[in-house]
């Protein structure tokens, strides 16, 4: 360990150099110890790396800032707090992703930089401060939005945002800077399994504040959600559950203008919602055998469901 101690100070010592070629070469191999040995995180971390992988995402070279937001990325997954604590890392991440659309970022840093937000919001108290910087949900929200956006930068821009719409307090945010439509348009026009799934999972959380009733009725989602779940469109497992969830999510924290909405499109697909009941992971049916007391809306209209004893909860 005190071999590993000595190296990482050394490589951080370099990112200081005068020499370009000296940091490029430090940040090459604190990229590689960083991926290839946990136990030099911390100490990476600690030598004070931090500060330095941060300001060289503000570098011009594509290299250079790949590699260092590869290794806070790294760096991510064992030191959070070290990375949350280091004062301008948000900022800088968000400059990357800012400029995801021009030559200033490179695709690979948007990605990476994506993911380490998505590792840092894993911490409940992370989520908080990181949703307060609007600049940073606006860019990832503009990433999902925009046609020129590689696959990756979209999976990983999403999984940012679901990160960010786990706190309660930031979906009415990410409402207002046009998260619904985004994730929406992704939805009805992508088509590519992980996508649709990914975005179905941030309409979801964002499905539970009031402030998302009007968008979503702007871009017909009930109906989008409810298609969703229709048996016919052969929609994974996993956006189904999505689709439960935030039809679910949307009766329960919405009007009962919206109540009704969920129920009217809802009855159309009560085998699709059954089969979720059934078949889902634990949280999946539950939510869904919730769903379908809300379709029912007490009238017994489908209490042949009801009457299955694999759709009770317990």
């Amino acid at each position: 360990m005190e071999v590993k101690l000595r190296t990482a100070r050394s490589l951080v010592s370099k990112l200081s150099s005068v020499s370009s070629q000296t940091r490029a070469d430090a940040l090459k191999e604190l990229r590689l110890i960083t991926k290839l040995d946990p136990d030099s995180r911390p100490l990476v971390a600690e030598a004070g790396a931090i500060p330095y992988l941060s300001e060289t995402l503000l570098d011009s070279s594509s290299s250079l800032q790949d590699d260092a937001a590869a290794t806070l990325l790294n760096l991510s997954i064992s030191c959070r707090h070290s990375l949350i604590s280091t004062r301008g890392l948000l900022d800088a991440l968000s400059h990357v992703l800012r400029h995801h659309a021009s030559p200033s970022s490179s695709a690979f840093a948007v990605q990476s930089s994506a993911a380490t937000l998505h590792s840092l919001l894993v911490a409940e108290d992370y989520r908080p401060i990181i949703g307060a910087k609007r600049d940073i949900a606006y860019s990832l929200i503009d990433i999902v939005k925009s046609l020129n956006s590689p696959p990756r930068s979209v999976k990983d821009a999403l999984k940012a945002l679901f990160g960010i719409s786990l706190y309660a307090l930031n979906r009415g945010a990410l409402v207002e800077l046009g998260a619904v439509p985004a994730l929406f348009t992704l939805v009805v026009k992508d088509g590519r399994v992980g996508i649709v799934e990914d975005s179905t999972a941030v309409i979801a959380q964002v499905a539970g504040c009031e402030e998302s009733e009007e968008e979503f009725r702007r871009v017909s989602g009930v109906r989008v959600l409810a298609d969703l779940l229709d048996p016919s469109t052969g929609t994974s497992l996993r956006s189904r559950e999505n689709a439960v969830a935030a039809l679910l999510n949307l009766a329960r924290c919405c009007s009962e203008r919206a109540v009704r909405e969920v129920r009217e499109e809802g009855m159309g697909v009560v085998d699709g919602v059954a089969d979720v009941a059934e078949n889902g992971g634990a949280k999946g049916k539950s939510k869904a055998v919730a769903l379908l007391k809300v379709i029912d809306g007490g009238s017994g209209s489908i209490a042949s469901v009801f009457r299955d004893k694999r759709f009770v909860v317990c």
